[in-house]
C-alpha cells in the first residue's frame, strides 16, 4: 500500500501552504521552503489536478499556478501561516528561558527538523505522530537528503490508544526537564473528551514550567450551523473537502478555568484577527483569517502532581 494514501491529507496540505507562502508572499511571515520538497510529487500532482477541476475549464489561469492559487484560496491558509509563526516565536522565547526539549504532537510534515535555526541548536526535538503518517515523513526526509540527527527523535503513536507520556517513554525524552509542546490543527478533529484527556496527559507527563501552544475553534462557531460566518463556513467546507470533519471546540470565556482543571495555566489566547494584527498589521500578504480559529499558549502548573509512565 502506498503510504502517501494513508498519511493525513491536511498535514500534507498545510506543509504545502507554509512553503507556498514562504516562496511567494509579498512579505513572508515564515521562512519554510521545505513543504514542496517533503510532500511527494504524486500527492502534489493529485492536489494540482483537483485544483484544476475545481477551477473549471473556463478559467484563464495557468495550470502551473493552479496549486499555488488553490492553497492560497483555501480558508485554512491564513490560520496555518499565523499559527506557525506564533508557535515558533513562542518556542524561541522558551529556548531563551532555558527550555531544551521540543515535542511536536501530530507533527505531520512540519519541517523544523530540516531547518533548525541558530537559536535552536542543542534543542532535542521529538516528533510524535500516527503510524499512518510518520513512515512517509521519515521516508521523505531521507529522500530529501536530510541526515539523521542525534537530536531528532521520531515517535510513532496512535494517541487514541496510547497516552502521550507512554509514547514519549519509548524515546530518550526526559520528563524531568521543562519542555515546549506544540499541538497545532488537531483539537478540532477530536471529541471534547479526547481533548481534555490529551491536555491532562501533557500536564502530567511534563515537568512544571513546561509550555504548550495549541489551536482550537471557538465552539460557538461550530454550533452556529448555516447561520455562522461566511469565512468560517468556507473553512469548514474546505477542510471537509479533504475528508476531515470538525468535531469540537472550546469556549474562549471558560478556557482558563478548563485548563486549570487539567493542570495548565493559560498565558495567552488570541483569535485569527488578533494574530493578523500582530504579524501583518498593514495586510501586505492579503491574509483573511477566520476569527473563530484561536491560538492558545499555556504553561504546566508548578504544583502539578508528577506522573511518570516509566
Amino acid at each position: 500500500m502506498n503510504p502517501s494514501s494513508q498519511a493525513s491529507r491536511t498535514a500534507l496540505a498545510t506543509a504545502l501552504m507554509r512553503s507556498i507562502h514562504s516562496r511567494s508572499a509579498p512579505a513572508p511571515l515564515l521562512d519554510d521552503l521545505w513543504g514542496e520538497r517533503l510532500v511527494p510529487d504524486t500527492v502534489r500532482a493529485a492536489f494540482r489536478e483537483r485544483a484544476l477541476v475545481r477551477r473549471g475549464a473556463t478559467s484563464t489561469g495557468s495550470p502551473e499556478t493552479a496549486l499555488d492559487d488553490a492553497m492560497r484560496a483555501n480558508a485554512a491558509y491564513p490560520d496555518v501561516i499565523l499559527r506557525s509563526r506564533y508557535t515558533e516565536d513562542a518556542l524561541k522565547d522558551a529556548v531563551a528561558r532555558g527550555i531544551a526539549q521540543y515535542v511536536l504532537i501530530g507533527a505531520g510534515f512540519d519541517s523544523f527538523v530540516c531547518r533548525v535555526p541558530a537559536w535552536a541548536q542543542g534543542l532535542d526535538i521529538y516528533e510524535v505522530d500516527h503510524p499512518a503518517t510518520q513512515p512517509l515523513k521519515r521516508q521523505r526526509l531521507a529522500s530529501c537528503g536530510v541526515p539523521p540527527s542525534a537530536s531528532a527523535h521520531f515517535v510513532e503513536a496512535d494517541l487514541s490508544a496510547e497516552s502521550l507520556g507512554a509514547a514519549l517513554a519509548r524515546s530518550p525524552f526526559n520528563a524531568a526537564r521543562p519542555t515546549f509542546f506544540s499541538w497545532l490543527g488537531v483539537t478540532v478533529y477530536l471529541t471534547r473528551e479526547a481533548n481534555l484527556a490529551a491536555l491532562r496527559d501533557i500536564a502530567t507527563c511534563a515537568a512544571p514550567g513546561s509550555e504548550l501552544v495549541f489551536t482550537y475553534i471557538d465552539e460557538a462557531a461550530l454550533h452556529a450551523g448555516p447561520a455562522g460566518s461566511e469565512a468560517f463556513q468556507k473553512l469548514r467546507n474546505d477542510v471537509a473537502s479533504v475528508g476531515e470533519e470538525f468535531l469540537s471546540g472550546f469556549d474562549p470565556k471558560t478556557l482558563p478555568a478548563l485548563l486549570r482543571g487539567t493542570g495548565l495555566d493559560l498565558l495567552e489566547d488570541i483569535d485569527g484577527h488578533a494574530a493578523l494584527t500582530r504579524y501583518d498589521p498593514t495586510g501586505r500578504n492579503g491574509l483573511q483569517p477566520a476569527g473563530a480559529a484561536h491560538i492558545a499558549h499555556a504553561r504546566v502548573k508548578q504544583t502539578t502532581p508528577r506522573h511518570y509512565p516509566f
